[in-house]
Formats: structure tokens, C-alpha cells, sequence
């Protein structure tokens, strides 16, 4: 078997040997060829594959690091525009400082990288704002980059080099790459743009904002995430004449070492091929283009990307507009209410969101969602299949599952944002409970139980509370309802609150409440009677000790002293026993008191003591039909029911009430002073004496059902 192995292994090995020379011999033939023609370090020409014919002339540079491309970029724009910056170094920037240009929606971090890399200051990067009341709220301000370019030329700066985005990395937006471009041009700045939306110049169809960026003087490719390709590297294209400041630079490298960074691209876009690359890309973009018009007829629901139908990216969020009030959920302020308000709905909208995308990630794992937060409209679920669905397998049955989970959610987010005010006064009108705020929760609300001893000026933490909290969550679960009971520090606070998750449209708030004020109630009494009846305990033992000590000096009292000697003693107890009785103590935990344990000797029985009275318990006995949840509001009157369903219900419903009253009904006729005329016989005596007391057996127990009612 090993040598059936080996020599099948042996052959592959030389395969692939083989298969690595000729590629290696390809390459340094064709960079020989290219430094020849053109006397460049580096392939020049057309840029081959999909790309081939919409960046001429360019030259390419492979890099691990995404960002090392546009670093590059910036020192050879820096050489060109500052002749002397080999010979004076800094001290040419010094007198004239250059400036780079990003856009507000460029990727986090970017700025500090370019300036790290250089060794600029912060001062040398202009951050130019969005689109603020025209066009896209994620695209660069065309006319405030302009503003923004002649206030440095006029403060003696330099505008060296300007970042566009062809797909921004939060929502996939593009900018308007032709008209930067002119104004690069005008003012003899640089142009460098990436973004995903480049992957789509390998199609037929591209639109005219991404393939305005085949005139930039460089771009920035990263092909191994939109084809799904490990350790692939990314490319950087640029346009210039001078190999001796590309090299300067670090463009080019004449080590060997150096050239072999491209050889993982070229053999995966080899083995894919020019159709495998454009299938791919393809695949993608079908992928969101489905969504987004599935999105569209979904209710609720608001795609932020609706006017990109080139961007791969689709962004959407849930949303819901409250009766009578402005779509809050829009984080738009309306003119009636106050910016703390906006606020507090846009966080409690924002936690809704990032519980939908939460939920969406777990059950359409293939999906490659991501939750993320935007300055305007706040949370947001984003879906981009062009760095994501190579690698994950997405499939078009993917994204219908993602699209029908939605919808099944939708009922959840509606109904919990509904009761989220009805569940807040309801805790405001009940006494002992307080509604904490906290819009960060995605659930109906929080609510901290307010115990005798509670300090409500403080906020260190509260043993006592946090024990009765502690015992109010774990009753909460074994009611084994549809809601789920969290416990946690308050926001800014040390004290235990009660979270409650997300609910369904037939939840009761008010039982809900209700149950919780009242099981933390009975909590608080349980936990002061046990440390009550432990200081009772205490006390009675040593009153206990106390009497037994003084009863033990009476027996010696009244026995004498001579019937204590040993042997004088025993000859007095043979001619005169003593009739003494057996003297103890008892504690009555009920009574909380003292009892002579005589009786108990006397009678052999123990003492029954006094029978406490039947703690009442202040939740309502309510009717639940067999197998209904805690917390379910009543199925009576729902229209949602069939017919057969709905008279069966009822008529389980007013059997249970007919068996609940027909007691009460019967009790009054049974008590009646009424006798029937004649004198009864003794059978006739013993039936209505039986009837009698089965009457009155009912009319006995139901003190016991009325009486919480009644103390209510």
C-alpha cells in the first residue's frame, strides 16, 4: 500500500515541479520582455484578464497589506510634486505642506495609517464631509472638496493626493468619480480610488460612476476576497513614466523575492479563467440584486441603498412609524419633539436592529451578514455577497430563507416596540416597582423591584435587593413562559434590574407586572420572616435556658437539702418517694412564644399549638385553558380563531366559571330558614342533613378563593 502510494505521489510532485517552472519561466520572460520595450521594472502595457482594454497603460504592484498599495501611492505622488525631497527631505514639506483628501465614509483608520507610513502629521489629512442635502448622505461633497482645495492652496499648502470611494465600506455607495476627476486635473492632485464596487468592471455592463475610475491615476484591487481566494494578494494599478521615482518609491524591487508575491494570483486566475472570474463577480451581484427587491415588498422594512443599482452592498434596518407621531424610527426629529426623545428612540430602534441581525446571522449562517452602526441612521444590517458569498457557498435558496426569516420577525420587533409604553406604565402605576430606562435593551423593558431598605440615592451595590432579584428571576423561569428573564447591572449602576426579552402580540402586560410585583413581594416577606424567626429562635433559647435553670433551683427547693447527700438521700426517696413531674420547655415557632412540655408527659400527645393563619396571596386567580402559557391574554373575543375553535373555548371557559360559582349559588338555598311543612322522617332528616353539609363543605372553602379578592 505505502509503495502504491509513493508512486503515485512521486509523479505529482514532478507535476507540479514542472507546472512551477514554466510559470516562473513565464513570468521572468515576460518581465524581461516588458523592461526591455519599455525600460520599466515592472510589467507594463494593458493589464490582462478581465480588466484588459479599461486601464491602459498601467503598471501593478502586489502587496499583502490592503493598505500598503495606497501608501506606496502616496510616496511616489510626494517624489513627484517635491523635486528636492530626496536631497532636503522634510524640510521641503516643512515649507510647504502637503495635504491628502478622504472622504468622511473612507475605512476606519486609514488616515492614521497614511500618516503613520510617511511620517506626516495629522495635520496633513483633510477629512471632506458627505452629501448633507442633495444626492447620497454616503458620497463625497464635490463642491465642499473644492472650498476645502483652494483654503489650502491660499494657507501656502500643497493638495497632494485624493482618496475616492467606488463602494464605500459601510453601504457600497460610489462617488462621483468623474467629477473628482476633473477637479484633479484642475488642480493637479492625485487620484487613487478602491472599494468593492471595482469588481464589477469585469462585467459587460458597468455603470458610468465605477467606470470612471479606469481614468484615475491608480486604483486598489483586492481579488482575493471577491473570488474567495486564501492568500491571494492584492494589487495596486498606477499610471507613471518615471521607473527611477517608481523605484524610489518601492513600487518595483529588483529582488527576486519581491516578484514572487504575484504567483499565488496569477495560478488561481489561471486555474479559474477569465469565465470562472466573471461567473463568480456575477453570482454576486445577483445575490444582492435579489434581496433588494425581495426587501422592497417586505413592510417595515427600509433599504438605505436603493438608488445603487450597480452597488453589490445591500443595507437595510426595520423601521416602524407610531401612530400620531413623525417615523421616529428614522432617527428624522420631528419639529414636536425633543432631541432627548429622538434620541431614546433612535437607541431603543437601534437595539431592535442589532437583535434582527443577531437573530438572522444564527439562522442563515451562509448568509455572511454583519451588524453595523451608521452615523445618520443608526443600526443597520448589512448583506454583501461580493466578500462573502465565495467563501461561504451563498446560494439564491439563501437568500429566500434570509428574506422569509425577516418576515417572520417583523411580527416580534412590531409587537415589542407596541408594548414597550404600555409596559412602562403599568410599572410606573404599580407601587414597589420602578421602570428603569434603558434604550440599549431589546426587549419590553427593564424593571428593578424598590424593597423597604432600598436606597434609592445610591447606587453601590445592594446585597439585599440583589438576593431578591436573584429569587424573582429564577421564579420568573420556572413559569416556563414565551418571555425570557435576564438580570443585570442597571447602565451606570450597580443595582440588579429585571430584563424582559422580546414579546409576541398576545402577552398581558398587565399580569405581567403583576406577577412580578408580587413574587418579589412574597420574596422580601419570606426572606424578613426567616431572619425574624431566627432572632426569635435565639431569644426563646435563651429564655428557654433561663427558665430551666429556675425551675432547677425550685426542685432543690422543695426536695430539701438532705435528699441531695448521695446515701442519706436514697433512704429518704425509699421511706418518702418524691412525686416529682417531668418540667420541660417547648418553642412554638408559630406563636413565637414559650410552652411547658407538662402536657405532653401528661397526655403523651404533643401540643398542637395555634394554627396560623393562611398567608393570602395577592395575584388573581386567573382561568387558563389546559395548556396555556403564563402571561397569554385571554382567547375570548379573538378574532384570529376559527369558528369551532372560538365555541370551544367559550364553552370551556363558561364551564370553569359555572364551576366556580355554582357554590356560591347553591350555599344561600342550603342556609335557607325555610323547612318544608310536616314533620321529616329520620331518613328524610339524615338526606337533607347530608345535603346540608355538602352544601356547606363549598361554602366552608370559599373564604379561601375570595379572600386575596377581598384583601385586594
Amino acid at each position: 500500500m505505502d509503495a502504491s502510494l509513493e508512486k503515485i505521489a512521486d509523479p505529482t510532485l514532478a507535476e507540479m515541479g514542472k507546472n512551477l517552472k514554466e510559470a516562473m519561466k513565464m513570468l521572468e520572460d515576460s518581465q524581461r520582455r516588458t523592461e526591455e520595450e519599455n525600460g520599466k521594472k515592472l510589467m507594463s502595457g494593458d493589464i490582462p484578464g478581465p480588466l484588459q482594454g479599461r486601464y491602459e497603460n498601467g503598471c501593478a504592484y502586489f502587496h499583502e497589506e490592503e493598505r500598503e498599495g495606497l501608501a506606496k501611492i502616496c510616496r511616489l505622488a510626494i517624489h513627484s510634486r517635491y523635486e528636492d525631497f530626496v536631497v532636503d527631505g522634510f524640510n521641503v514639506l516643512y515649507n510647504k505642506k502637503p495635504v491628502i483628501y478622504l472622504s468622511a465614509a473612507a475605512r476606519p483608520g486609514l488616515g492614521q495609517y497614511l500618516c503613520n507610513q510617511l511620517g506626516l502629521p495629522f495635520p496633513c489629512l483633510c477629512r471632506v464631509p458627505c452629501n448633507t442635502m442633495f444626492g447620497s448622505q454616503h458620497q463625497m461633497d464635490v463642491a465642499f472638496l473644492e472650498k476645502l482645495i483652494k483654503e489650502d492652496i491660499e494657507r501656502g499648502k500643497l493638495p497632494l493626493l485624493l482618496v475616492a470611494n467606488a463602494g464605500t465600506a459601510a453601504v457600497g455607495h460610489t462617488d462621483k468619480i468623474g467629477r473628482l476627476k476633473e477637479l484633479c486635473e484642475q488642480y493637479g492632485i492625485w487620484l487613487h480610488v478602491e472599494g468593492v464596487n471595482l469588481a464589477t468592471l469585469a462585467l459587460g455592463y458597468v455603470s458610468s460612476s465605477v467606470l470612471a475610475a479606469t481614468k484615475c491615476d491608480s486604483m486598489t484591487l483586492t481579488p482575493g476576497t471577491w473570488l474567495g481566494l486564501p492568500a491571494v494578494p492584492a494589487a495596486t494599478l498606477y499610471k507613471h513614466d518615471d521607473p527611477a521615482l517608481t523605484l524610489v518609491a518601492g513600487l518595483t524591487s529588483n529582488k527576486p523575492a519581491d516578484k514572487l508575491r504575484a504567483l499565488p494570483l496569477w495560478l488561481s486566475l489561471q486555474y479559474l479563467g477569465l469565465d470562472g472570474i466573471v461567473e463568480r463577480i456575477k453570482h454576486a451581484c445577483q445575490l444582492s440584486q435579489r434581496l433588494q427587491e425581495s426587501l422592497k415588498k417586505v413592510n417595515h422594512i427600509k433599504i438605505l441603498v436603493e438608488d445603487e443599482l450597480s452597488s453589490p452592498v445591500v443595507v437595510f434596518r426595520f423601521f416602524q412609524e407610531l401612530p400620531g407621531s413623525d417615523p421616529v424610527l428614522k432617527a428624522v426629529p420631528g419639529p414636536n419633539m425633543a432631541p432627548s426623545a429622538v434620541g431614546r428612540e433612535r437607541h431603543s430602534c437601534d437595539a431592535l436592529n442589532r437583535w434582527l441581525g443577531e437573530q438572522l446571522k444564527q439562522l442563515v449562517p451562509a448568509s455572511g451578514l454583519t451588524v453595523m452602526d451608521l452615523e445618520t441612521e443608526g443600526s443597520c444590517v448589512r448583506f454583501s455577497p461580493l466578500t462573502t458569498a465565495a467563501a461561504l457557498g451563498t446560494r439564491a435558496e439563501d437568500v429566500d430563507q434570509l428574506v422569509a426569516c425577516v418576515q417572520s420577525k417583523l411580527p416580534v420587533l412590531t409587537c415589542t416596540l407596541q408594548l414597550r409604553e404600555e409596559f412602562k406604565q403599568e410599572v410606573t402605576g404599580t407601587a414597589g416597582l420602578l421602570y428603569v430606562d434603558d434604550p440599549n435593551w431589546p426587549g419590553i423593558g427593564v424593571v428593578r423591584y424598590e424593597h423597604a431598605s432600598d436606597d434609592k440615592s445610591s447606587l453601590k451595590l445592594d446585597p439585599e435587593g440583589e438576593k431578591i432579584h436573584a429569587g424573582l428571576l429564577k421564579k420568573l423561569n420556572e413559569l416556563e413562559s414565551d418571555l425570557t428573564f435576564k438580570m443585570g447591572p442597571e447602565y451606570k449602576s450597580m443595582k440588579s434590574c429585571i430584563y424582559i426579552g422580546m414579546a409576541s402580540e398576545d402577552i398581558d402586560v398587565s399580569e405581567l407586572v403583576e406577577t412580578i410585583a408580587v413574587t418579589a413581594r412574597e420574596i422580601e416577606e419570606n426572606s424578613r420572616l426567616l431572619e425574624n424567626m431566627t432572632e426569635v429562635v435565639r431569644k426563646g433559647i435563651q429564655e428557654a435556658q433561663v427558665q430551666l435553670q429556675k425551675a432547677n433551683e425550685e426542685r432543690l427547693l422543695e426536695e430539701g437539702v438532705l435528699r441531695q447527700i448521695p446515701v442519706v438521700g436514697s433512704v429518704l426517696n425509699w421511706f418518702s418517694p418524691v412525686q416529682a413531674s417531668q418540667k420541660g420547655r417547648s418553642f412554638n415557632l408559630t406563636a413565637g412564644s414559650l410552652e411547658s412540655t407538662e402536657h405532653t408527659y401528661v397526655y403523651k400527645v404533643q401540643g398542637t399549638g395555634v394554627t396560623p393563619p393562611q398567608t393570602p396571596s395577592g395575584t388573581r386567580t386567573k382561568q387558563r385553558l389546559p395548556g396555556q402559557k403564563p402571561f397569554k391574554r385571554s382567547l375570548r373575543g379573538s378574532d384570529a380563531l376559527s369558528e369551532t375553535s372560538s365555541v370551544s373555548h367559550t364553552e370551556d371557559l363558561e364551564k370553569m366559571e359555572h364551576l366556580s360559582a355554582g357554590p356560591e349559588q347553591d350555599a344561600p338555598e342550603a342556609n335557607s330558614p325555610e323547612r318544608p311543612p310536616g314533620a321529616p322522617t329520620p331518613q328524610e332528616a339524615e338526606q337533607a342533613g347530608a345535603l346540608q353539609n355538602g352544601a356547606q363543605r363549598p361554602e366552608d372553602d370559599r373564604p379561601q378563593v375570595e379572600e386575596p379578592e377581598s384583601l385586594r
